[in-house]
């Protein structure tokens, strides 16, 4: 398991990552081309993206909207430990900020930056919040894991309909709702956070509200009639 908060100069994982591999690979051509580079490490990225296949924002938007459909609970479906623990995110705004920071900022270069929003909270805390903001019930953890894979993958026909009754523009689920890898984000072992220490003593000040960032991809979510 990682150490938590996680820092830029922790040892790489003896694990498979095909991140280290891009990290690499990076490395020997600047060495090799003569360029400068910086690396940027955000954790779950929520931001407004349609057709991508690892998108929180969206995938929690599709599900509250069929609980709120159906009168289903919007059901925690990951871990004790995300659901308890500290967490952050990265706002997709926040990360552009930061690549632009960085490739303007002398001594940013040739450096490896954690990028988040900025703030901590707890999943308990937020997914109550995300389920008001939809005037449906929430759910949360209950002993076990319930993945959302699982809970969705039947509604393929339901969704359709509902693109249907509100005149949506996509009515296939899988281009909107990525579930897996929000199973995958909501089911790990640990609690997650990121220490911003080290960009933020390069002069780098973005920050962004967590509970904000999910509110705006919702809302274009609505403005461009993806979800109800």
């Amino acid at each position: 398991m990682p150490e938590t908060p996680v820092r830029e100069e922790h040892p790489r994982l003896s694990l498979p990552n095909f991140y280290y591999a891009q990290e690499d690979e990076v490395y020997q051509a600047s060495e090799r081309e003569g360029f400068t580079w910086s690396i940027h490490r955000p954790h779950t990225v929520v931001g407004y993206a349609v057709g991508n296949l690892m998108n929180i924002g969206t995938t929690l938007a599709v599900y509250a909207s069929i609980c709120k459909e159906t009168g289903r609970k919007f059901i925690w479906p990951g871990s004790e430990a995300q659901w308890n623990g500290v967490s952050d995110v990265t706002d997709a705004k926040v990360l552009a900020k930061q690549l632009i920071w960085a490739s303007t900022t002398e001594t940013a270069k040739n450096q490896a930056f954690n990028i988040t929003n900025g703030d901590l909270f707890r999943w308990k805390w937020l997914w109550k919040r995300l389920a008001d903001r939809f005037g449906i019930e929430a759910e949360g953890f209950n002993g076990s894991i319930r993945p959302l894979e699982k809970e969705l993958q039947n509604d393929h026909p339901l969704w359709k309909a509902i693109t249907e009754k509100y005149d949506l523009k996509e009515n296939h689920l899988n281009k909107l709702s990525s579930a897996w890898h929000t199973d995958l984000d909501l089911g790990r072992p640990l609690e997650v956070m990121c220490d911003m220490s080290k960009s933020r003593k390069l002069g780098f000040t973005a920050f962004k509200s967590t509970e904000d960032s999910f509110a705006e991809v919702f809302e274009k979510l609505k403005a461009e009639r993806m979800i109800p």
